[in-house]
């Protein structure tokens, strides 16, 4: 219920970069860490739970602590790329393939503000390109062909009409 629905403009919405490294950013990283979690998610971020900030969190395996990542940017993506089906808290039900970059290079900081060089490959990457359009105001069915897109506008007017309801 704390994660915004697709329908929502915030979710349309470019984030902003965050400023101020204090016990409050510490302390909304660990909150967005529990709702990624009781989601079942592999990430989240700030749009997700209304925040127009450049943050997000995620871990992408069981064994993995997980990770707060403030004001990231992609600083390379491979030309190899695959298609793999991607899903998202804000649009529940709905899964489809997308095609992104197997590899990335994102830099940012962490909730103390220290500099982060994250090379990721496979699932990570496609999860952090996933966040990272998230505070650029895209969402993962805007990556998909025009006609797939059609077929899936009649469920996602649905879905968004459920959630106006709420």
């Amino acid at each position: 219920a704390q994660i915004v629905q697709y329908g929502d403009p915030v979710l349309k919405s470019r984030a902003s970069e965050v400023t101020e490294f204090d016990e409050a950013l510490a302390e909304e990283i660990q909150r967005m860490i529990v709702l990624m979690r009781e989601g079942l998610g592999v990430g989240l971020a700030a749009t997700q739970v209304g925040k127009l900030r450049r943050l997000l969190v995620f871990q992408t395996n069981a064994d993995a602590e997980p990770q707060g990542l403030v004001n990231p940017e992609i600083e390379w993506l491979s030309e190899e790329a695959e298609v793999a089906t991607e899903g998202c808290l804000s649009i529940p039900r709905v899964l489809v393939d997308v095609e992104r970059p197997l590899f990335a290079r994102v830099r940012g900081r962490d909730a103390k503000g220290d500099e982060l060089l994250i090379e990721a490959a496979g699932h990570e990457a496609r999860v952090l390109q996933h966040e990272i359009d998230h505070l650029d105001g895209r969402l993962f069915i805007d990556h998909i062909e025009e006609h797939d897109r059609r077929e899936l506008t009649a469920e996602l007017k649905k879905i968004k009409k459920l959630n106006k309801g709420k």
